[in-house]
């Protein structure tokens, strides 16, 4: 075989892989939005602030005592069995000391919160940490394999299991314990199916636990900063709101993330091991990346611009009057996104070259500024001087980000970084401009919502492939999208037959 022919080969896999989890995890996404209305419908924002205060505990203990060991097990071309034998013994101890921790840190977290009734949840959620520590480490192995149709059946079917769970609890209870009973559930059932699903059966040991923990302690690092990164605002918000304006907070930030999270983590989850192959050739390391974040920019940054500007009719529309609290949160957080869609892909280069050090560096700093700014500027700022604080932090870290990307990668230009993503961003404008033309008709929240949505997918396809005509018709990823959607069609009309 030709090195060209392997090339294409392997980008045909990629391609249908990353296809395949997209596709998935939407499947899996609808079941979790779907899970989000009628919890939504059934419960009250108060309900919500509630298990998210006892979430935001377990997450805290999950990420203090993580060792990454599954990203160690996939940066690892040799692994061996020893390699996941030790691996599921750290995790199994992990899991042990969390649960301990969360029990007697529960009583001290609802007192911090003044929320009685978190004591409780956040116990009975300790339970996952004991069921979480006994999956059988072999289904890393599906993503390191690339074995993503059996990754997705995995996770589908956990996910399944908690949704029954749930639905069912909320419709029987009509109480936050609905939340606790499913996550529950789905763990349960994750541990019984991995040892199902995968043949391994890992034993007790710590025979490899250096060459993890070499690995690994960086990772913890990372973990614990991006974890406060990601989470330590919504301590602050519980800590100065009440639960039901934390309800609304996180409700609003689940919701803003769905369009990019879901189209940017499958994508992720099969970049990061072909990033890793790739390792060692640096250009095409380097072109792999432009075109993905290109990818990732094309789909992504539309979504999450269109759902703030949809915002208002569809939080009325899927959630109901009750929840309208949480419309400026989502809009807000939706910049988020479109600042995500443009990052995401270079952590998982960095990552690949090892430079984990880096991005915990980045992870701290960027929880450095947060804390000061919140504790020491403003230290009286409720839920929505929070939610603005955090879009100025992002679009700081962004730029940081972006110069720390070129200093580790030098023969990466500015120029090419933004060469990839500004058709996007200007088809995005033109976009924003239609839809809010198009806003102006006096209609009912559903016909508007559904006007929006058509105004603004059309106006986002046609400028997109204007700008790209203007440029020239250039390599990159309108032409790369482009010529799969057409083998894709040749392939289909083949399958049919004269």
């Amino acid at each position: 075989m030709t090195p060209s022919s392997e090339l294409s080969r392997q980008q045909t896999s990629v391609v249908r892989s990353a296809f395949l989890t997209v596709t998935m995890r939407w499947t899996d996404r609808l079941i979790g939005f779907v899970s989000t209305l009628i919890l939504a419908r059934l419960l009250v924002p108060a309900d919500f602030g509630i298990v998210a205060m006892g979430s935001l505990v377990i997450a805290l203990a999950d990420v203090l005592l993580d060792l990454g060991v599954h990203i160690a097990l996939i940066r690892n071309p040799h692994a061996t069995q020893a390699h996941y034998d030790t691996a599921w013994t750290i995790r199994l101890m992990q899991s042990g000391f969390a649960a301990a921790l969360v029990v007697l840190a529960a009583p001290l977290a609802a007192q911090y919160f003044n929320e009685p009734r978190v004591t409780l949840v956040i116990q009975v959620m300790a339970l996952s940490f004991l069921l979480q520590g006994f999956e059988n480490v072999g289904v890393i192995a599906f993503q390191k394999e690339m074995r993503f149709g059996q990754d997705f059946r995995f996770l589908f079917a956990k996910r399944m299991a908690g949704f029954i769970a749930t639905v069912t609890a909320a419709w029987l209870l009509q109480s936050y314990w609905a939340m606790v009973i499913g996550a529950l559930v789905g763990r349960a059932f994750g541990v019984l199916l991995s040892y199902r699903m995968h043949p391994m059966r890992p034993r007790l040991t710590l025979e490899k636990f250096g060459e993890i923990f070499a690995i690994s302690q960086w990772v913890l690092v990372e973990s614990i900063g991006t974890y406060l990164q990601g989470r330590l605002h919504q301590f602050v918000v519980g800590g100065r709101e009440n639960a039901a304006v934390l309800g609304e907070y996180t409700l609003a930030g689940e919701i803003s993330n769905m369009p990019t999270t879901e189209l940017l983590a499958p994508l992720n989850r099969v970049l990061f091991p072909t990033f890793a192959r790739a390792k060692d050739n640096l250009a095409e390391l380097k072109r792999l990346f432009l075109l993905a974040q290109g990818v990732q920019t094309l789909v992504a940054m539309p979504a999450a611009i269109g759902l703030m500007l949809v915002a208002p009719e569809l939080v009325r529309v899927l959630l109901g009057e009750k929840w309208v609290g949480v419309t400026p949160f989502i809009q807000i957080f939706a910049f988020f996104g479109f600042l995500r869609a443009i990052t995401t892909s270079g952590s998982y280069v960095l990552m690949t070259l090892g430079k984990v050090r880096v991005l915990a560096a980045m992870s701290w700093v960027m929880v450095g500024l947060f804390a000061v700014s919140v504790f020491a500027v403003f230290p009286e700022a409720g839920a929505y001087g929070i939610a603005w604080l955090r879009l100025a932090l992002t679009a700081v870290g962004f730029a940081i980000f972006v110069g720390l990307l070129l200093h580790q990668m030098q023969d990466l230009t500015l120029r090419e970084v933004l060469t990839s993503v500004v058709r996007p961003v200007i088809a995005v404008v033109a976009m924003s401009a239609c839809v809010h033309a198009a806003a102006v008709a006096a209609l009912p929240p559903v016909a508007l919502l559904a006007v929006k949505i058509v105004v603004g997918a059309v106006a986002y396809g046609l400028a997109i492939l204007l700008l790209w005509q203007l440029a020239g018709r250039p390599a990159g990823a309108e032409s790369y999208l482009l010529g799969k959607l057409a083998e894709a069609r040749r392939r289909g009309g083949d399958r049919r037959g004269p």
